[in-house]
């Protein structure tokens, strides 16, 4: 089985250290994004009715609103004391 560092060096580490799942999921998204297919997914993800779309914008805000800030327009700027 090995240490943690001997799975790391084989690529063998699971859970959030799952490095070949990781290599895999990053190639598959370069090769979406150079399909040219990224505009056709956005489209049909767009909401279906103005209820979802309604959904979709809460459930934006409830995420935002446990952000640290760490995205631009996540959360608005503090006031300058």
């Amino acid at each position: 089985m090995g240490t943690p560092a001997d799975k790391a060096k084989s690529g063998q580490v699971q859970g959030e250290g799952d490095y070949v799942a990781g290599r895999r999921y990053d190639k598959s998204q370069r090769e979406f994004v150079q399909s040219g297919q990224v505009d056709e997914g956005a489209r049909q993800a767009r909401p279906e009715d103005p209820a979802q779309a309604a959904e979709m914008e809460e459930a934006e805000r409830k995420g935002k609103s446990h952000s640290k800030g760490e995205a631009p327009g996540d959360k608005k700027p503090k006031p300058k004391r």
